[in-house]
């Protein structure tokens, strides 16, 4: 195979004659609509890689249209000729990183993060457990009188003054790996814990346990999960996600499982999306397959539970922005909806246009600050147009996101944004059983 066949397999040059340049993606595409340049919408990313694999233009030309993209994948819904934009975008992202020249220094960075950060519950419990000593020993309130995180590189003092209150050690350290009470359980599910989510949002993970075992379910964490790698496909590092994704069905192949539960929408889109890194036919593709068939997310789980009901009134104003990835890529969309439904004394006020992306989309928001700033503030538009008192998400990307929305909007005091798990979990639900 010589360099131009290798280029054109990469970067999926087959697949980019599926669009037809019709233009459904363009009033769906965020970028599209903040940025205003036709090389910023779906279609104009899809012929800069045509360009790019028949030579008629560099990977440098298609770089910076390819990193702005959200990889939110509403094109996708709109699509009138099914074209797999989410493959198109990941060959690029692919290519644009074996062209990219790095530092030492980055590379030694990116290596130790994405090769030992995000794959090592040891290094994530780490980031909790000293998350939780700045925010108790009085550290957070030094830096912050001090603006100390103005400082900080990618923005991320901002993001600092959003994060959850942290658990103690003691209670990361208390964690079980199985779990059951009702016997006989009415099933078995494997709990898929993920890096970020465990680590930040570590409380809103014992509270998905806590929904699975009062619906009669027994809960295993098997030892050897990592990372679902979606922040590695998002970077480029598609051969690192490859062998996580190994890590994973190997992990979950060990225990006889009725469903994979998640409780992150990124998380849920790349774990379903597994076969992709493998060749068909191959052993690896079809242990995906049955791998991706067990996987759900937490809503679609729970209301599949009969006599599932929530005992505890809630008298709130709520509005729900779904997880891109989760909407658009797990397809699932009414599930949310139906459990919020069900609790007693909440008003559910939905978006004028829910599927448009909050901004988050993986590290997006850190890497491209003013960009998902610009995608944030016709969110938060939305939001503040139907008043509610908190917003209901299911990624913790967006949960980070809204959360900061909310800061920019200064309505800390008029309303909240909180994961669906834990407000699920504040209705006090039971299983009424026969």
């Amino acid at each position: 195979m010589n360099d131009v066949q290798e280029l054109q397999e990469k970067i999926n040059y087959d697949k980019t004659f599926d669009c037809v340049q019709c233009g459904y993606c363009l009033p769906a595409c965020p970028t599209y609509e903040t940025m205003e340049r036709e090389t910023h919408s779906p279609r104009g990313r899809i012929n800069l890689v045509k360009l790019v694999a028949e030579g008629k233009a560099s990977v440098e030309d298609l770089q910076e249209p390819i990193e702005k993209c959200l990889g939110c994948m509403a094109c996708t819904t709109v699509c009138p000729t099914n074209v797999q934009y989410g493959q198109i975008l990941e060959g690029a992202k692919e290519v644009i990183e074996d062209h990219q020249v790095k530092s030492t220094w980055q590379r030694k960075t990116e290596d130790f993060l994405f090769g030992s950060f995000f794959p090592s519950g040891k290094w994530m419990g780490r980031l909790g457990n000293f998350t939780w000593f700045y925010q108790k020993s009085g550290l957070q309130y030094l830096v912050n009188s001090l603006s100390l995180t103005q400082a900080a590189p990618f923005h991320l003092g901002q993001f600092e003054q959003v994060l959850p209150a942290q658990p103690a050690p003691k209670q990361r350290a208390r964690r079980a790996k199985r779990y059951i009470r009702h016997r006989p359980a009415a099933g078995k599910v494997a709990f898929f814990t993920g890096c970020v989510m465990d680590s930040v949002f570590f409380e809103t993970n014992e509270n998905t346990i806590e929904l699975l075992l009062r619906s009669g379910l027994e809960v295993v964490l098997p030892d050897h999960q990592t990372c679902c790698g979606a922040l590695h496909a998002h970077s480029g590092k598609v051969e690192d996600s490859r062998e996580l994704a190994k890590r994973n069905i190997q992990a979950f192949e060990e225990e006889n499982v009725d469903y994979i539960v998640n409780n992150a929408g990124g998380c849920g889109a790349r774990l379903i999306e597994y076969h992709h890194l493998f060749e068909e036919g191959s052993s690896w593709h079809e242990r995906a397959k049955r791998f991706i068939s067990k996987i759900k997310d937490i809503s679609e789980v729970l209301a599949g539970v009969e006599g599932l009901e929530f005992t505890r009134p809630i008298h709130r104003t709520v509005t729900y922005q779904p997880s891109c990835h989760m909407t658009n890529v797990q397809g699932v969309q009414s599930p949310p909806l139906e459990l919020v439904k069900k609790i007693p004394g909440v008003t559910l006020k939905e978006l004028d246009r829910p599927d448009f992306c909050c901004g988050s989309a993986g590290i997006y928001n850190i890497i491209h600050y003013d960009e998902s700033l610009e995608v944030l503030d016709v969110k938060m538009k939305d939001v503040c147009g139907v008043h509610p008192d908190s917003i209901i998400t299911t990624n913790p990307g967006c949960l980070l996101q809204m959360k900061l929305g909310i800061e920019r909007e200064g309505a800390n005091h008029e309303m909240d944004a909180l994961h669906l798990v834990d407000l699920l979990l504040e209705a006090e639900p039971r299983v009424k059983r026969a």
